[in-house]
């Protein structure tokens, strides 16, 4: 394994946003290299940091990284989907904090042999756990036009989804797609010269559905949100850094949600439907990085901060 490089965003904002005690207990969900992890375990006493990562390499790198805090620190190699069971292991039921950014690592994006960059030639891999089985190279072989068609529109957003699902299906009934570079290939025969020649590189989007799709990003996020915020003791703090709009929809929705659950017909002069608030949202619009750390980092461009607490005693 090469070093797990990858610079934390929003770091700072991270650290003042979860309100950190020095006897508390935090949860990060998705500890990578532990950029953050390792700024909230140095705040720390008699307090516990849970960190949760399904990246092999990612448990490695912070292993190493946290040993000087290894007193006060639990890593475990899980999805974040299931945090809540493996508190549940250790014997936690409510915590002060809970982090999750919700970003690619530079790591696994510059490591090519993950196959998660559009920009080396490799294998199709794109998984973050590599003990799932299923890889990017299955899913663009099997799946139907019609379902890659639809990821590529709605998680990649890319206007020329339904061309470059064709495509895919018309080069792969000749051949197997087996590497990034072949895919990347695809795509470009895809979209209009023109656009190509402009913005962004013409794969992007479709490397990101492809990525959402495998790893349930959306799906993982959707569902475990009410459960992590439910975990969260009077005056915890849910923080979340999520990179696109799809992200930033769902946490936006669910503090929403959390903050105001009240079903009732706005007609009704009190509420009937006996659903209680669990918190309040800390930002009400979300934190977005400084112009120097995106001069200094420019893969923190996209990124958003928002913040929930639990007020309720």
């Amino acid at each position: 394994m090469g070093e797990f490089k990858h610079r934390s965003v929003l770091l700072w904002e991270v650290i003042e946003g979860l309100n950190i005690k020095p006897d508390g207990i935090y949860v990060d969900g998705t500890l990578g290299g532990a950029g953050h992890s390792y700024e909230i375990a140095k705040r720390l006493t008699t307090g516990r940091l849970i960190g949760i990562d399904r990246d092999g390499d990612a448990i490695e790198a912070a292993t190493k990284r946290l040993e000087p805090f290894k007193d006060r620190v639990t890593i475990v190699r899980n999805n974040y989907e299931n945090m809540i069971s493996e508190l549940g292991n250790l014997g936690i039921e409510k915590v002060d904090g809970i982090l999750l950014d919700l970003g690619v690592s530079s790591y696994q994006l510059d490591t090519s042999e993950r196959g998660f960059s559009y920009m080396a030639d490799a294998r199709l891999d794109m998984r973050m756990d590599d003990r799932e089985e299923r890889t990017a190279e299955d899913l663009v072989n099997d799946m139907s036009e019609q379902e890659l068609y639809r990821i590529i529109r709605d998680y990649g957003e890319d206007p020329f989804a339904k061309n470059i699902a064709k495509h895919i299906a018309a080069y792969r009934a000749k051949k197997r797609i087996e590497t990034t570079g072949e895919l990347v290939e695809i795509i470009k025969a895809a979209i209009p010269a023109k656009v190509r020649m402009t913005g962004g590189h013409p794969a992007k989007r479709t490397f990101q559905a492809i990525r959402i799709e495998l790893n349930r990003e959306l799906s993982v996020l959707s569902e475990s949100l009410d459960g992590m915020i439910r975990a969260l003791k009077p005056g915890g703090r849910l923080c979340i850094i999520t990179f696109h709009s799809l992200e930033d929809r769902i946490v936006k929705s669910a503090f929403k949600k959390a903050e105001s659950p009240c079903i009732c017909p706005p007609k009704l002069p009190i509420c009937m439907c006996g659903r209680k608030p669990l918190g309040t949202v800390v930002t009400k619009k979300p934190i977005l990085p400084s112009e120097q750390e995106t001069e200094e980092n420019p893969r923190s461009k996209s990124a958003k901060l928002r913040i929930f607490e639990n007020v309720i005693e």
